[in-house]
């Protein structure tokens, strides 16, 4: 038994979910259990490892939010240094008006042109946020992070760092707390759906933390039906919806949740082969008549007392009238 099996069913016993659900009312030997399709597995695997990438581009993202606001702040911390330097020193010497020096894409021969730039310019932002040294991981994001992205680390107050690192440790803890867990719960929300038919009844069980279980007995069924979209059809599984009295023919008023008049052999692989089983099983049913009465058989006369000849007449055609209710009502059934 591998681990994560063994894991498995801990996690089963210490929500108190049963093994299974107790087979419905039936005939001894006409149980038949159905279970999700594998494809139905393999694609909810598929949206979990598509939902852990995107947490952590979000991760990556935040550390690298991170590291700029840090950026910043140590922009910020240099240019104020420099400030009280140039105080110290009191204001620069006057120097002599010289030409400026060319700056930009200047001609230095026939058809040759280079870029000068001027060394003695004063830094500005930008400049100085390029000479800020960045590591490998840093430099990717920058260079593919949006403007507004990039412009939002400046408006974020230093006193704010202390949080937001303590939110990024908060949400890295989270992040590989749910990493296992998450898998683990669908591989468990896979193995916990059952769909049991006998030959009177049918019973389905979903749900780990909220356990759902639905039992219909034939005699109230009235539909049975296959729904299959484009991706179930890629996927090859299908829903099989039955539907009991009462339980009309359009949705259900919250979508296509289960409900006590509904019920979706969810995800399952051989969608036709259980709608033929339970329309063969409700045909003989119905056929045999199972817990019902045969009205046709209870056909007894009714003894008739009469104690005055004047109501002769009206008792004999009241018999008269329930013999004839008796036996319309034989063949209507």
């Amino acid at each position: 038994m591998t681990m994560f099996k063994r894991l498995e069913e801990r996690a089963l016993f210490w929500l108190r979910v049963p093994p299974e659900p107790v087979p419905p009312a039936g005939a001894p030997g006409s149980l038949q259990t159905f279970r999700a399709g594998k494809n139905f597995l393999y694609f909810r695997t598929f949206l979990w490892v598509g939902t852990q990438i995107g947490a952590i581009f979000g991760l990556l993202f935040s550390l690298y939010f991170i590291d700029e606001i840090e950026l910043q702040i140590e922009m910020e911390r240099a240019t104020a240094e420099r400030e009280a330097a140039a105080e110290i020193a009191g204001p620069p010497p006057e120097e002599e008006d010289v030409a400026p020096p060319r700056v930009g894409l200047v001609e230095v021969e026939d058809g040759v042109y280079e870029t000068l730039v001027d060394e003695d310019a004063e830094p500005t932002r930008e400049t100085e946020l390029a000479d800020i040294p960045r590591n490998v991981f840093h430099q990717v994001f920058h260079n593919i992070a949006p403007w507004w992205l990039r412009e939002l680390p400046r408006k974020i107050p230093g006193d704010a760092l202390f949080w937001i690192k303590l939110a990024e440790v908060f949400g890295l803890f989270l992040f590989f707390l749910q990493f296992f867990w998450s898998l683990l719960a669908v591989r468990i929300d896979y193995s916990q759906r059952w769909y049991m038919v006998t030959d009177r009844s049918l019973r389905l069980r979903w749900g780990v933390v909220k356990i759902q279980e639905t039992t219909m007995s034939f005699a109230n069924l009235q539909q049975v039906s296959v729904h299959q979209g484009p991706l179930q059809r890629l996927l090859k599984i299908a829903d099989v919806e039955v539907r009991s009295a009462g339980g009309g023919s359009g949705e259900d008023e919250k979508g296509t949740g289960d409900s006590m008049h509904r019920s979706v052999f969810h995800a399952v692989e051989n969608a036709s082969e259980i709608r033929d089983l339970i329309l063969a099983r409700l045909q003989f049913y119905r056929q045999a008549g199972l817990g019902e009465p045969d009205d046709a058989n209870q056909s007894a006369e009714v003894p008739v007392f009469v104690n005055r000849s004047d109501d002769v007449d009206a008792l004999v055609a009241a018999q008269e009238l329930l013999g004839e209710t008796k036996a319309l009502r034989a063949e209507l059934s």
